[in-house]
C-alpha cells in the first residue's frame, strides 16, 4: 500500500494532474476541455483520468469527467498545503527580521502580502515601497523603523505638510537618528497639528523591525539591527492583519509619552525650540 507522501509526491511532482483535478474539482469537463485548460497531450490527459479513477477521485459519465467527493477533498486540502508552502517560500528570505516574538503574529496574517527586498543590481525596491505606501495614505500610525531612510522622513515630511494626519512611536534611538538627518525639517513637521510624534522606551524589536498603519494596507519594514539596512518591507490588505496590528499599535501607544521639553532641546537646535 502507498503512503500519504507518495500520494502527494504523485499530485505534487506533475503541475498537469494538479491542473485536472483542480479543475474538475470546479465543474464537470470533458477531454478536450482539460486538454485546453491544462495545456497537455491527450495521451496525457488520458493517463491522468486513468491514475485519477483508480484512485477513486474522478468519475467517469459518457463522454465526460467529474470529481467525487473525495477528489474535491484531496484538491482542497492539497490546495491548502500548495497556499502555505506559497506563503513560506514568500516570507522564507525575510524570516530573521519579522516581528515573530510580537504578541498575535502568525504566519497566515500575512499569506497575501507584498513582499519588497533589494534585488540583483536595484536595492531600492523596500524605500520605493514604503515611499508609495506613505504617498497613498490620508493617515499613517506605527512604531519603530518604518520611517527611517532619508527618502521617507522626506516623504512624511511633505505629506505632513499636505495634511496627511502622522501619529508615530519612537524609540529613543530612532528619534534620535531620524532628527538627525534634518533637525529643521523635522522640527517643522512636527509643529503641525497633524503631527504626532511620541517616543516609547521599550518598543518590541526596536532595532530590527517597524509597523506601519496606513488608510488600505498595513506594513512591516525589516531592518538588520547590525547595519541598520532595509532588508525588506511586508504589506497587506487583509483585514486579519490589520486588525493585528492596529491592536499592537493601541498597546505600545498606550505606554508611549510626548518628548520632554530637555529631550526637545537635546535633539533640535536652540533656535528652533527656543
Amino acid at each position: 500500500m502507498e503512503s500519504p507522501l507518495e500520494d502527494i509526491e504523485f499530485l505534487a511532482r506533475s503541475e498537469h494532474r494538479t491542473a485536472v483535478l483542480d479543475a474538475l474539482e470546479q465543474s464537470v469537463r470533458d477531454r478536450a476541455d482539460l486538454r485546453m485548460m491544462t495545456g497537455a497531450s491527450a495521451p496525457t490527459i488520458s493517463r491522468i483520468l486513468s491514475d485519477f479513477e483508480e484512485r477513486r477521485w474522478v468519475l467517469r459519465n459518457g463522454p465526460v469527467y467529474e470529481a467525487t467527493q473525495l477528489g474535491e477533498y484531496v484538491a482542497e486540502e492539497f490546495g491548502e498545503l500548495r497556499d502555505a508552502m506559497a506563503t513560506e517560500r514568500k516570507l522564507r528570505d525575510v524570516w530573521r527580521w519579522l516581528p515573530r516574538e510580537m504578541e498575535g503574529f502568525t504566519v497566515d496574517l500575512f499569506a497575501d502580502a507584498v513582499v519588497s527586498y533589494p534585488g540583483p543590481g536595484y536595492p531600492y525596491e523596500p524605500v520605493e515601497r514604503v515611499t508609495w505606501l506613505i504617498e497613498e495614505t490620508t493617515a499613517m500610525r506605527g512604531f519603530g523603523t518604518t520611517v527611517f531612510k532619508s527618502i521617507n522622513n522626506e516623504t512624511v515630511c511633505l505629506c505632513v505638510d499636505e495634511g496627511m494626519t502622522y501619529e508615530y512611536v519612537y524609540s529613543p534611538e530612532v528619534l534620535r537618528a531620524t532628527v538627525s538627518w534634518n533637525p529643521k525639517r523635522v522640527f517643522e513637521a512636527a509643529a503641525h497639528d497633524n503631527c504626532t510624534i511620541l517616543v516609547n522606551d521599550a518598543l518590541p524589536d526596536e532595532q530590527r523591525c517597524g509597523l506601519g498603519i496606513f488608510d488600505d494596507r498595513i506594513g512591516i519594514c525589516c531592518h538588520d539591527g547590525r547595519t541598520g539596512a532595509l532588508e525588506a518591507i511586508i504589506d497587506t490588505d487583509a483585514p486579519e492583519a490589520r486588525e493585528w496590528a492596529v491592536s499592537v499599535f493601541d498597546r505600545h501607544r498606550a505606554a508611549a509619552r510626548p518628548l520632554t521639553e530637555s529631550e526637545e532641546a537635546e535633539l533640535f537646535p536652540q533656535e528652533l525650540v527656543a
